[in-house]
C-alpha cells in the first residue's frame, strides 16, 4: 500500500508535495479503512484527484510511471535518465527532481527515496520501519548496511539505482521493494490498454467477466475467443520472441495489434497450455431479436464497451479479499457514464475492510464522485496551478469547514475549495480583443 508519496521538481510540480493515504480522524465510512494495527495508523483504500485541466493530474500520474519505471527497468551504459523537471524557473532544469515512498509491504513500512538528473542518481536511500525503530538499509552517498553488498554498491552505475542494480544482481535483501513497484503498482493511462488480464488465467470466456458487462448495460452477451495461429500475429519479431520464452505455462496476456489506419486495434489474448502457445482474437457476442448471435471485433464497439472490457479485469483484480495491489487510473471517467463509474467504485469498496491491503487512486473531472455518501472527505484530493504555473496538492480534509459543508461538490464548483479552471472567456467564440477594439 502507498502510505505517502513526495515528490519535487518534476513536471509542473516544483516544490515538495505529498500526498498522504493515512486516514484523518474523521469516522465516516470508517468500517472500510485498512488498520495497519502494528504501527497504530489506518490506511485509505481510495483516493480521488479533482482539478482543473493542465492542473498538474496526470502529471502526477506521470511521476509514479517514471519513478516505476526507474526501478523496474535495467539502465543501459551512458543511458540519459528521461526525468522532466520543472521548466518554468530558471534554476529548474539544473535541479534535481525528488521522489519519496513510504510502502506498506508484507506488514512492513519502506521509505525509499531518490533524486535524479538526467545524468545521474544523486541520491538513493531505503530504510525499514519496525515498531519503535529505523533501519537504514544503504544510503546514497553512502555505503549499504550490509558490507558484502559492498562490491555491488560500488559497482552500480550513475544512471541507475541501487536497488535496480542488487535485484538484477540476484541479492534478494531489497526485492520486496522491487517487486512492489514490478507486480503490485499498476498504472493505467487514460488512453492506454490493459496488457494483462489478472482476473482471467486460461480463457477470456470468464463467466463473471460475462456476468458483469451484461449487468453494466453493455448491450454484450458474452466474451469470446476466435482461435488464430500464434504465427500469423502482425507483431515484431522481438515480441513474439519474448512472448515464447517469457509466458509461463497457465498465464495469460492481452496483446494489441493495430487493425487499420485510423487507430483501430484488435486485441488478442495469449495463453500457454501443454507447453504450446494458444492466440485468440477476443469477440464480442450480442443477441439479435431472434435469438441468435452476432460476433463483433472489440474494436468495433464503443470507446466506452472498450474501456470497460480493459478496467473489468483491473477491478475484479484488486477487489479480491487477498489482493495487495494499488492500482492508479488517470481519467478513470473517460468514455463511461458517470453512474457506471460510480457502480465501479462502490463495488470495489463494498469489499475493503480493516484486513484490507488493495488501494485505488484516480484522476477524474467527474464531480457527481464527490459525494459524501461515497467518499471521504481526506479521500478527495485536488490539483491547482498557480500564477507561476507550479502545481500543489491538497485534501478537502485540510478545510476546517469541510465536515460542516453539506454540499461540498457546490463549494467546489464555485471555488470555495479551489481547483477548478479560471475560465475568462465571456464573449462569443471567434471574437476577440482585437476585434472589440476595431
Amino acid at each position: 500500500m502507498i502510505i505517502s508519496f513526495t515528490l519535487e521538481n518534476w513536471m509542473s510540480f516544483r516544490d515538495p508535495v505529498t500526498f498522504s493515504m493515512v486516514a484523518t480522524k474523521e469516522r465516516r465510512h470508517g468500517g472500510r479503512i485498512p488498520k495497519l494495527h502494528k504501527y497504530g495508523t489506518r490506511v485509505l483504500p481510495i483516493a480521488a484527484i479533482y482539478g482543473g485541466n493542465a492542473s498538474g493530474k496526470s502529471n502526477f500520474f506521470q511521476a509514479l510511471n517514471f519513478a516505476r519505471s526507474l526501478v523496474v527497468k535495467v539502465s543501459q551504459i551512458d543511458e540519459l535518465i528521461p526525468v522532466e523537471p520543472f521548466c518554468l524557473d530558471a534554476d529548474g532544469t539544473e535541479r534535481p527532481s525528488r521522489f519519496a515512498f513510504e510502502l506498506l509491504i508484507d506488514e512492513i513500512i519502506y521509505e525509499l527515496s531518490f533524486a535524479v538528473t538526467r545524468a545521474a542518481v544523486v541520491e538513493e536511500k531505503l530504510v525499514k520501519i519496525a515498531d519503535d525503530n529505523e533501519e537504514v538499509l544503504y544510503s546514497r552517498p553512502g555505503n549499504p548496511a550490509d558490507p558484502s553488498l559492498q562490491p555491488i554498491f560500488e559497482g552500480t552505475r550513475e544512471n541507475q539505482l541501487f536497488l535496480t542494480n542488487s535485484v538484477s544482481q540476484r541479492v534478494s535483501a531489497f526485492r520486496p521493494v522491487y517487486d512492489w513497484f514490478k507486480n503490485k503498482l499498476l498504472l493505467v493511462g487514460s488512453n492506454s490498454r490493459i496488457d494483462l488480464f489478472p482476473a482471467i488465467r486460461e480463457n477470456p470466456v470468464c463467466t463473471i467477466m460475462n456476468e458483469l458487462l451484461q449487468q453494466l448495460d453493455t448491450g454484450i452477451a458474452h466474451l469470446e475467443g476466435e482461435e488464430i495461429p500464434f504465427e500469423t500475429i502482425l507483431l515484431p519479431e522481438f515480441i513474439k520472441l519474448d512472448i515464447q520464452k517469457n509466458l509461463k505455462e497457465g498465464a495469460a496476456v492481452a496483446i494489441q495489434v493495430p487493425s487499420d489506419p485510423n487507430g483501430g486495434v484488435t486485441k488478442i489474448f495469449i495463453t500457454r497450455k501443454e507447453g504450446k502457445l494458444i492466440a485468440k482474437k477476443l469477440m464480442t457476442s450480442h443477441l439479435k431479436t431472434d435469438g441468435t448471435k452476432v460476433m463483433f471485433e472489440t474494436k468495433q464497439e464503443s470507446d466506452g464497451s472498450q474501456r470497460l472490457i480493459d478496467l473489468l479485469p483491473v477491478f475484479l483484480s484488486f477487489s479480491s479479499q487477498n489482493s495487495h495491489q494499488v492500482c492508479v487510473i488517470d481519467e478513470i471517467d473517460r468514455s463511461l457514464h458517470t453512474l457506471l463509474t460510480r457502480r465501479l467504485l462502490e463495488r470495489y469498496l463494498a469489499s475493503c475492510s480493516a484486513k484490507s491491503r488493495s488501494q485505488l487512486l484516480l484522476t477524474t473531472h467527474d464531480v457527481l464522485l464527490m459525494d459524501k455518501q461515497l467518499l471521504r472527505h481526506d479521500e478527495m484530493w485536488v490539483a491547482e496551478r498557480d500564477a507561476s504555473g507550479a502545481s500543489t496538492l491538497y485534501s478537502f480534509s485540510e478545510y476546517k469547514d469541510a465536515a460542516k459543508d453539506k454540499d461540498i461538490r457546490k463549494s467546489y464548483l464555485q471555488g470555495r475549495l479551489g481547483g477548478i479552471p479560471r475560465l475568462l472567456l465571456n464573449g462569443p467564440l471567434r471574437q476577440c480583443k482585437s476585434e472589440e477594439a476595431e
